[in-house]
């Protein structure tokens, strides 16, 4: 489904990744992991046409996309939730979902209903402004509008991070459901090692290059792993 080849991007002059590669299959469950500056959002980030693309290819269904901006990308069914600035804290829960359908003439309920339906939290608080609601909850909103296009591939960037500690297994839960649901996650993740063990494969990225790849299970198994990015 989506393609990294050899990708060389960054932010205006400054060039973050040097020749990265990753695949992401249908109904895949990917994760990124790697320490602080490793340039793990900005692989997502290039994926959705905010990065400078310096070389490299970046490729969705056999549709090549890297200089594309994200208002494009969108269309082709590519969910992309950043680690901040991700929901409008001023507009209410349902503002902020239709804002995930700005693109289609009129805002579906259906896909409206779906949400409400993976989220029952804001259904009853649809009329609730996000800027007054719990970390976890902006979470749900802000994943929750990314799915209002219904994508086949979901990028979560650092999905659990500013949840408190109890919170972030269930954060784990409904990121499991979705993609058991059929559609494709991408995630970039601090608790690297809760990620690993629910992923299908996983990269390390360190200085903006590849350094292992494998499933879930194999890199937590691998010892080098364990001891350069997993705490042992």
């Amino acid at each position: 489904m989506l393609t990294v080849d050899d990708l060389d991007a960054g932010y205006g002059d400054l060039q973050v990744l040097s020749e990265v590669d990753l695949t992401v299959e249908e109904g895949e469950y990917v994760v990124i992991v790697g320490p602080n500056g490793a340039g793990k959002s900005t692989v997502m980030k290039s994926v959705f046409g905010l990065t400078t693309h310096f070389g490299g290819r970046v490729g969705f269904r056999d549709e090549r996309i890297d200089g594309r901006p994200p208002e494009e990308i969108i269309r082709y069914g590519i969910g992309y939730v950043p680690q901040n600035d991700n929901v409008f804290p001023s507009l209410t829960v349902r503002e902020n979902l239709e804002m995930g359908a700005y693109i289609l003439d009129e805002v579906p309920q259906d896909a409206l209903d779906a949400v409400y339906d993976r989220f029952p939290i804001l259904r009853e608080r649809k009329g609730q402004t996000v800027g007054s609601m719990s970390g976890g909850q902006q979470q749900m909103v802000a994943m929750g509008r990314a799915l209002m296009l219904d994508p086949d591939l979901l990028m979560l960037d650092e999905p659990s991070a500013g949840l408190a500690p109890d919170l972030v297994g269930d954060m784990f839960d409904r990121v499991d459901a979705i993609n058991d649901d059929g559609t494709a996650v991408l995630i970039v993740e601090q608790n690297a090692k809760e990620a690993l063990r629910r992923c299908d494969r996983g990269y390390v990225l360190v200085q903006g290059e590849n350094r292992y790849e494998g499933s879930g299970d194999a890199l937590l198994a691998d010892e080098q792993v364990r001891q350069d990015f997993l705490g042992g």
